[in-house]
């Protein structure tokens, strides 16, 4: 793959915010990640996309053989050839204002050569020097890269027609995993919510993903992570296959959309300098087992100077903050997902929910517990899904009709997996609560717990079936899962507006006092800790105190990290770091005294021997 012009990408959002963002953006050189989980959305979009680009279109009709891996490929395949396509037309064109290709430009890092020779363009007088550094701008120009993100929890086993179960291979994940490999594409498959063994082990099936004789990957693996641990672990267990990780995506563990994978108090920063100070020895240790592996198979080798990059992603919110990564943590590029979401020219959405989260304010995002999967879930209140899931109770008749099925996992009531946002599982569930023995108020908070469930798999998708008035047989009402640092941006921009904000040539943030990505994160942390504790007391959750006490401590390494990393700031400037400072130090009081309110459960447990 070219080297990106670059240095952000733009993540996967639920499953259909980006399911065609590289459409819109790849010809500009911007790299996004599109969901692959919902083969049924992937083969409603390539009808779409075929109609608009005038190509023919064969249906892959459910219970066909091997339908779901088959979907993904088609329409993988197919946003392939459409970019494909985009981005030779764009090379043809003149260099005036208005065409793609001028806005190719347009959109590069401002300290980018190429944007500094297209500036050159408009003083230039003499026709053959401008026809030379012309033709040199039109040949940098390479399409942003087109990945895939597969969410390893979300692995459901699948039946035939006729109710027989499938082998594994047609699972969910591996089925998914299946229809990249087999597609056209030269990108990256990004692997997200841990460790799955199955999946990863199934890789080793597909040649694209070893390197060739040119020590060249066609299909490289990033690997969404929260911490160093998992990193090193995961890595390792692809490595002793034969298989690099191209790429360590580090995600905050609450500071993010969608599902919040929180750590157990281990803060964004630290993680950073944990990766910064052992790349080297991770590069290398997992180069040579890898190539140990590869001697073995009689494959070729991965070259000696083989790295690996390290990005990052979760609650950036400007370009000093970006620029502060890079130069502080080394990393190698950024990810910003929320703020394009209020950019119809990036991430597909219906234009109500669009206007409603530019209205959205700190009050209206939280973490919620509407996830299936029993996963925290970023997302606002007032949304078309939550006001669907409200009429359903008032009805009296609760949950989904489950059209999808991706996040079934319950077994309490049924030998079959079912979905706990179901109206089969809800059902059954809120009749136990109301005969159980528990008193009027726990059955009121449990109750609550159970509908407040929603279809995700439906609700995700919605936004874009309605924004390309797609016809559907089933209400479509939809979820969104932005992060919370869409508080702070409120205006519905464009493009060239973002990207911009990005790069600081612009500013898209609106009033609202915007505390620093790190403190910010910090400051979710001592909240959940807080709803951890509480929700112990209530019987909820079953924490042992040693969680607790690990907690605390790690966090309060975060408050000696950050008071370090003050001094860091301060040569930037002395007034931001003086209320950094200020708030890590007052984040710290805060712990402090969450900690003296309930000193029972920060005690690690005496072992009894």
């Amino acid at each position: 793959m070219p080297t990106p012009l670059h240095r952000f990408h733009i993540p996967v959002m639920g499953t259909g915010f980006t399911i065609d963002t590289p459409i819109k953006v790849a010809r500009f050189g911007i790299s996004s990640v599109m969901s692959i989980g919902d083969d049924e959305l992937c083969e409603v979009m390539r009808e779409y996309y075929s109609s608009q680009f005038h190509r023919q279109f064969e249906p892959i009709l459910k219970w066909e053989s091997d339908y779901r891996s088959r979907r993904i490929t088609a329409y993988l395949d197919l946003v392939h050839d459409i970019v494909e396509q985009q981005l030779h037309e764009m090379k043809s064109q003149d260099f005036v204002p208005g065409t793609d290709l001028w806005k190719y430009f347009e959109l590069l890092p401002t300290d980018s050569p190429w944007r500094v020779d297209f500036k050159r363009l408009a003083t230039m007088s003499d026709p053959l020097e401008r026809a030379v550094i012309e033709q040199r701008l039109r040949d940098v120009v390479v399409a942003g890269s087109l990945d895939v993100n597969i969410m390893t929890k979300i692995d459901r086993l699948n039946y035939s027609k006729y109710g027989e179960l499938l082998p594994e291979e047609f699972s969910d994940a591996l089925s998914a995993l299946r229809g990249y490999a087999n597609s056209k594409l030269t990108s990256c498959i990004v692997f997200s919510a841990g460790f799955n063994r199955r999946l990863y082990a199934y890789v080793e099936k597909f040649s694209d993903f070893f390197p060739d004789s040119a020590g060249q990957i066609k299909k490289k693996i990033i690997l969404k992570v929260s911490d160093y641990r998992s990193s090193l672990t995961q890595g390792k267990f692809f490595a002793k296959k034969g298989i690099w990780v191209s790429e360590h995506r580090i995600e905050s563990g609450l500071n993010c959309g969608g599902h919040a994978f929180a750590t157990d108090g281990y803060l964004l920063g630290p993680i950073l300098e944990e990766f910064k100070l052992n790349k080297d020895g991770l590069v290398s240790h997992l180069r040579d087992l890898c190539n140990d592996v590869l001697t073995v198979k009689g494959r070729p080798l991965l070259p000696p100077d083989q790295s690996i990059k390290i990005t990052v992603q979760g609650g950036i919110g400007t370009s000093d903050e970006q620029q502060f990564l890079f130069d502080r943590f080394d990393v190698d590029a950024t990810g910003w997902a929320t703020p394009f979401l209020l950019v119809p020219e990036v991430t597909s959405l219906d234009a109500v929910t669009r206007q409603q989260l530019a209205d959205t304010t700190e009050e209206d995002l939280y973490l919620s517990g509407i996830s299936p999967l029993g996963v925290p879930f970023n997302t606002y209140r007032g949304s078309a899904s939550e006001t669907l899931l409200f009429e359903r109770v008032k009805s009296g008749k609760p949950g989904s009709p489950c059209p999808k099925g991706y996040l079934v996992s319950n077994t309490e009531f049924t030998s079959k997996p079912i979905c706990t946002a179901s109206s089969v599982y809800q059902k059954r569930k809120l009749a136990q609560i109301r005969a159980s023995e528990m008193n009027t108020d726990q059955k009121n908070a449990a109750e609550q717990r159970v509908i407040a469930k929603t279809c995700l798999c439906e609700d995700l998708a919605a936004g874009a079936i309605i924004d390309y008035r797609i016809p559907s047989k089933r209400d479509l009402a939809p979820a969104v899962c932005p992060g919370p640092n869409l508080a702070y941006f409120s205006r519905i921009g464009t493009l060239l507006d973002m990207v911009g904000h990005i790069y600081g040539r612009n500013n898209m943030l609106n009033d609202t006092p915007r505390p620093n990505m790190f403190v910010a994160e910090f400051k979710m942390y001592i909240a959940y800790l807080e709803r951890q504790v509480t929700d112990s007391l209530a019987g909820i959750i079953d924490r042992r105190n040693d969680y607790f006490a690990d907690f605390l401590s790690n966090l309060r390494d975060g408050v000696d990290f950050y008071r370090r990393l003050g001094r860091d700031y301060m040569e930037r400037s002395s007034e931001f770091a003086e209320s950094f400072n200020y708030e890590i130090n007052r984040l710290s009081d805060q712990l402090s005294d969450l900690a003296n309110a309930y000193p029972n459960f920060f005690q690690p447990a005496v072992s009894q021997n």
